[in-house]
Parts: structure tokens; sequence; C-alpha cells
């Protein structure tokens, strides 16, 4: 697979990168697009702009978006996509090494903002973010999308019909009457944050104590529960592509806890007032990015194995944004 190998050193190098105290720039936009509906730009003519995203399918996609998006408009684009967790990518853009990134909403609210109570709608939600976090840190946060890709457990269809567990307040009830039947496997992230396990276990009142849990890579989750012999249920997020192609099934968060996460764009405001035209350029592409858009992205990447590259400029050039060279 092209650039295989850089995939998977990509994380170790961005924490290298991030740890020292000279980020300067990243590397050359991996594939060239030319100009479609989106054409050149003059404010946007030879403009530096570094494009970041943290690690995993989605947000790689999302962050080559931006690149192709940008590089047809004339800015000259820098690479920064694929580092590692949350706090590292928002670190970098509070400290200039990014110029924009897409990030979500609930993560915002909760991990940077400090919030324990989510906002329940989804616009009121990006509302809250985009004025506190430009309040406080001086983010800007634009264009919201209408893609949602918040936390959820799932379960295979067969482990469905064994249980009859269709909701978290079932799930519950499970553990309370068996937790053996209730063997979840859960996410690093997901397990500490607390718009994960711990608040999600407060909410639907799941004694941690009795929780039969095992903590794996993200990755590990959708196979593991499919199979069902490690986990019958797991932690994932609700646009993985694996979902639909392993008969995977989410349970419904019937008592409304997992925050929204739809993604926006997320800028210094210096960089938003010195290139205003960036979010006039992007808007038309978050407006298209469903949940069924962006679950059949992941799905290209994490289930037919094609590189996030590949898959961000052939929807690009699918929907006439650019075009191949």
């Amino acid at each position: 697979m092209r650039n295989g190998w850089w995939r998977r050193i990509a994380p170790l190098v961005g924490v290298l990168v991030l740890a020292g105290c000279g980020l300067q720039s990243g590397s050359a936009v991996p594939l060239p697009v030319a100009p479609g509906s989106i054409g050149p730009v003059p404010g946007l003519a030879g403009v530096a702009i570094t494009v970041g995203s943290k690690d995993f399918s989605e947000q790689n996609i999302l962050g080559y978006l931006l690149e192709f998006a940008l590089t047809a408009a004339g800015a000259n684009v820098r690479d920064l996509t694929n580092i590692q967790g949350s706090n590292s990518l928002r670190d970098a853009q509070l400290h200039g090494q990014i110029d924009i990134a897409f990030d979500y909403t609930g993560t915002g609210w909760i991990n940077y903002l400090g919030n324990e109570t989510p906002v329940p709608d989804e616009r009121g939600q990006f509302e809250a973010v985009r004025d506190a976090d430009l309040a406080a840190h001086d983010m800007v946060w634009a264009a919201m999308a209408p893609v949602n890709n918040t936390y959820a457990l799932v379960t295979s269809s067969r482990t469905q019909r064994e249980t009859g567990v269709r909701t978290l307040s079932d799930y519950a009830a499970l553990i309370a009457r068996d937790p053996g039947a209730a063997a979840t496997c859960v996410g690093t992230e997901f397990n500490v944050r607390q718009d994960g396990y711990p608040g999600m276990a407060r909410k639907y009142g799941i004694d941690l104590g009795t929780v039969r849990k095992q903590i794996v890579q993200d990755a590990l989750v959708y196979p593991a529960v499919a199979d069902g012999g490690q986990c019958r249920f797991g932690s994932v997020a609700a646009t993985d592509g694996r979902i639909p192609a392993l008969d995977l099934v989410l349970l419904v968060d019937d008592r409304a806890f997992f925050p929204k996460y739809n993604a926006a764009l997320v800028m210094r405001s210096d960089f938003a007032r010195a290139h205003p035209e960036v979010v006039d350029l992007l808007t038309p592409i978050t407006a298209l990015l469903t949940n069924e858009a962006v679950t059949e992205l992941n799905r290209q990447v994490d289930v037919d194995g094609r590189e996030p590259a590949d898959v961000a400029r052939d929807w690009m050039v699918a929907h006439g944004f650019v075009r191949l060279p």
C-alpha cells in the first residue's frame, strides 16, 4: 500500500516532533490535484497552510479533504495529518504549529474546555463550544458538518438476538443480572474519558466493580465483538465503516448520555481573520459530510484497505471539487 511504512511510523514521529520546540512544517500533500469547482483564490495564492489531523481513519480522510481543497485554491499546503491523540493535535494548534484541522464539538466542549454536561442538540453544542473556545483560547470553530461521530457501544446481531440487548439501559441491566454475559472491550481513551465509559456508567447506574471489561486498541474492538468470544460488547465511533461491514449494531443511547461530536473546522483566530476565504471555500465540502457519506469513506479505508489520501481525493473528484491532474 502506498505510504504504508509512513502511516505506521507517523504517530511516533508526530509525538517526537510535537515534544520538541521547533515544529515548522509537515510533509508535502501526498497526491496532486487540479482545480475543479474549487479554483484559484487570489487571497490564498502561495499562502503557507499546515493541515493537521488525529491518527485514525476518519480524521486522516478529513484532513486530506482540507489539503486537496486548499491546494486547488492555490495555497502552499503542508501535511501534518496522523498526529497521535486529541491533546497532541490541540496543543499543536494552540502553539501555531497547525493552521487548520477538523475536530469534534463534543471533544472541544468536554476535553478541551473541561465541561461535564454536554449540550443536548447539535447546533446548540456547536454554538456553545464555538463561543467558549473563542473567549478562552482565541480558537475559531466554523462550518459544522452534519456528521456526528459520537461514541457508542456495539454488539453483534447474533449477540443481540441472544440477549435482547438493544439499548444502553438493557446493557446495564444485563451487567447487573449476569456480568459474565456482558464482557466488554473498550478502547484506551474511552476507558478513562468522562464522555466515555466512566461517565456512561454513572448515567446508567452501572457498578464499575462488576463490569467484565478488557482494554484493547480501538481497532481490535470491532473483530473482537464480531467474533463474540472475547467480548460481546465494545466501544466504537458511530461512523466507523467496520460497523456495517461486520454486521455490528449500535446500542441506543436511550438516556442521551453521549455528547454530540459533529466535525467542524478549527483554526486560531489570527489565521481565520487573515484568511476569511478559507471558511467560504470549505463550507460546501463540510455540508456534504453526512454520517452515511463518512461511514462509507471510513469503510473504504478500514475494510477495503485503501489509503485515506486516495479515498479523500476520489471523493473530491466525484463531487467535482477537484480534478485529476
